[in-house]
């Protein structure tokens, strides 16, 4: 080849190269898709279930996404991604050409990690129409669609998607969702060590993950905070500052949430109605509940469950991981734990390193290291190094060994006129066991079934003092005992109710019959074939759900009126508009006004000198009224009240009910968890007791009739000879 035609080849070659190019980009540029997707920008936001406060109670959805318009992104998150990711991104027409160049040489003339030179807009299309394949082709479509966004869409319209598109880790698409479930604040209260790592994370958003890989996480960000630095963003002394920032990361959480069984039971009746594209449009559901309720309830009832699980023998460790014997790998080897077994809640995971006769040296999940003692030596001696143990912080720097309750529970509360849910807990870890004990759990009432015996008596002409037989009934091998093991010859309607006395409601159901009974309780919504059409009916062997018994005692403050129980108020968009509105169902009559007048009455002789008693001296108030509930061995405990504004039901048992143990009770039990809750529901609400109605009854001596059973007519006796016998017999008598 002489040099004239070597010349040629040198100059022809990358011309035909140029035009084979320019073929090739306008033949793949008339195939590339439309940019509706980013013109018309509809991020998938997933499904929200929002207190009525508007606070966060739960999310649905494999992207975690939270859309923040531009101009209210902090401006130092937006300056210091672009000095990251794409320090020219405002003069650039989206490709950056000496940088890819670089790249170029690099990955011709080195093997290993490939380098890139993708800026902002690059990774947008790369996110949102290709793959991350490392091809020459791939870039090429790339490139062609870079400059395609580019000529269709602002700087800004870019930068906006981009911070609300990318992946960053732990599900969390955008900058605002990776702010709350990494840190669990708003971009706005981001300071630089946060905003820095955050900002590293594009790079590799599953390898710099700072729940599972913190290390090489703070690696990153101090690259970043130098890089800041570099660029005039922050001083030297800010970057160290932000070095030494000891960073909070929020671990995940078994639960992560107050309201999950309650949000569940959202989820499913909004996918029912929408679809599957719920998951997807960014609905905002917002519900009756109040999040301060929900959270007290919540809280209240895992401490009972702690309680009681700590009156447990222990049961030893839970599991058992294997440790370094030094501390080479040990942190590794400890948050690998704490991954596998996450706290719940504030039942901290704790790993055990060594047993001495003053203590057990444990690291606990959130960092420290901390000895035991108390019971936890002689527990644990004969535990390895790497058991996994559960503690809970009993106050500064004092942990004690725990246990995860194996018992469950549930709280539910109402608004009694209208229905409208204001609290359901369905469980102690919606992780471990998602069926719904506020809702779906048929366990016997005991006790608290009482109050519907009552109301079937006063119907049929019974007050407050109509004296009741309390001698012990044997029938046949049923010998029914109450727990003091004290008769007497008969008492009155309201103290019999006040001691909850077995032998009283026994000799109700007899006069009554179980069938009448059996019917009056379906006024109140239990469900008769789950009651028993015997007079063990009079003990609670029956079946109901908290929620039930919640919307039973309801009608007993609302002057016989029964509340459906609803929880979804609204449905709005993604843009905030309101696609369906609740209509509260009404309440239908299960019983007379006057009747649930006097049945209250009795209740709340309950709560002010009867097994409930305690509900008023916890909360200093004397206008409640409810039932204490305690099953045979104690397999479940009860406490249904309320107070004119609010109803409530608690309950606690084991799954596969069994005792819960000799001196449990309702009142030990349930009854300090309804308290709890009902002191958030009530606060501020003045003290108002039930008035009688207009008409119907009549007062005599203080105490109230139906008005066709005033003065004699009224039932004087039950289960008692007559007054008539009783004096001839006295007369008689030697």
């Amino acid at each position: 080849m002489t040099r004239r035609h070597a010349l040629w080849l040198l100059i022809a070659a990358p011309l035909l190269l140029l035009m084979m190019g320019g073929v090739a980009a306008a033949l793949i540029w008339s195939q590339l898709p439309d940019l509706d997707q980013l013109t018309d920008y509809q991020p998938r936001q997933p499904l929200r279930v929002l207190s009525e406060e508007g606070q966060l109670l739960g999310e649905f959805g494999a992207e975690r996404r939270r859309f923040v318009p531009l101009d209210e992104i902090p401006k130092p998150l937006q300056d210091a991604l672009l000095a990251v990711e794409d320090s020219d991104f405002w003069n650039h027409a989206g490709l950056d050409y000496s940088g890819i160049l670089r790249a170029a040489l690099h990955n011709l003339t080195h093997s290993g990690p490939r380098q890139g030179a993708s800026t902002i807009t690059q990774q947008l299309a790369r996110d949102t129409y290709l793959t991350k394949a490392q091809t020459w082709s791939r870039k090429f479509v790339e490139a062609l669609l870079t400059v395609k966004i580019e000529q269709v869409l602002s700087k800004q319209q870019i930068l906006e998607i981009y911070m609300n598109q990318i992946f960053l880790g732990n599900k969390a698409y955008g900058f605002a969702a990776a702010s709350e479930r990494y840190f669990g604040k708003p971009l706005a209260k981001l300071d630089t060590a946060e905003i820095a790592l955050l900002v590293g994370l594009p790079k590799d958003p599953v390898g710099l993950n700072p729940v599972s890989h913190f290390a090489r996480a703070k690696r990153r960000q101090a690259v970043v905070l130098e890089r800041l630095v570099a660029v005039g963003q922050i001083t030297a002394a800010q970057a160290e500052a932000a070095k030494a920032r000891e960073l909070d990361i929020r671990r995940p959480r078994r639960l992560s949430g107050i309201a999950d069984h309650a949000a569940e039971q959202v989820r499913a009746e909004i996918v029912a109605r929408y679809g599957e594209s719920a998951y997807t449009r960014g609905l905002s559901v917002i519900t009756t509940l109040h999040y301060a309720e929900q959270a007290a309830a919540q809280e209240s009832l895992r401490h009972a469950l702690f309680e009681l699980e700590r009156r447990q023998p222990y049961r030893g460790p839970e599991a058992q991981v294997k440790l370094p014997e030094g501390e080479e790998g040990l942190d590794e080897a400890l948050d690998a734990a704490f991954d596998a077994y996450p706290d719940l809640g504030e039942l901290h995971t704790a790993v055990l390193l060594k047993v001495e006769k003053s203590g057990a040296l444990v690291a606990v999940s959130d960092g420290p290291r901390v000895t035991l003692k108390g019971n936890a030596p002689r527990a644990l001696q004969n535990a390895k190094r790497g058991a996994v143990l559960r503690v809970l912080e009993a106050g500064s720097n004092n942990w004690q060994l725990s246990q995860t309750p194996q018992a469950e529970g549930a709280v539910i509360t109402l608004d009694p006129a209208t229905g409208a849910i204001r609290s359901l807990v369905g469980g102690f870890d919606f992780a471990r066991n998602q069926f719904n004990s506020a809702t779906q759990a048929y366990r016997q009432p005991g006790s608290s079934f009482k109050p519907f015996i009552y109301s079937a008596i006063i119907e049929q002409g019974a007050w407050a003092g109509t004296q009741v037989s309390d001698q012990p009934i044997v029938i046949g091998d049923w010998a029914p005992k109450d727990d003091d093991n004290l008769y007497l010859d008969s008492m009155p309607l309201w103290q019999a109710l006040a001691k909850s006395k077995n032998m009283v409601s026994i000799r109700l159901v007899q006069e009554l019959s179980p069938q009448r009974v059996r019917d009056w309780a379906a006024r109140f919504g239990l469900e008769p074939e789950r009651q028993p059409l015997n007079l063990t009916l009079a003990l609670g062997t029956g079946a109901v759900t908290p929620l039930q018994m919640a919307q039973a005692y309801s009608a007993f403050a609302t002057g016989g009126q029964l509340p459906t129980a609803w929880m979804v108020s609204k449905v709005q968009d993604a843009q905030g508009q309101t696609i369906w509105q609740a209509d509260p169902p009404k309440p239908r009559t299960a019983i007379s006004a006057r009747n649930a007048f006097m049945t209250s009455q009795l209740l709340a002789g309950v709560t002010r000198e009867g097994t409930g008693a305690r509900a008023s001296v916890l909360l200093n108030r004397w206008d409640l009224y409810g039932k204490t509930g305690t099953t045979n061995e104690a397999v479940d405990a009860w406490f249904v009240g309320f107070q004119q504004t609010r109803a409530g039901a608690v309950w606690i048992g084991y799954p596969t009910p069994k005792s819960l143990g000799d001196r449990e009770s309702g009142g030990g039990l349930a009854l300090p968890v309804w308290a709890a809750t009902m002191g958030v529901a009530l606060k501020g609400v003045p003290q108002q007791t039930l008035t009688p109605p207009a008409e119907g009854l009549v007062q005599q001596d203080g105490n109230w009739f139906y008005e066709e059973f005033a003065g004699d007519s009224a039932i004087a006796r039950i289960g008692l000879p007559s007054a008539a016998a009783s004096a001839a017999s006295a007369a008689s008598a030697p």
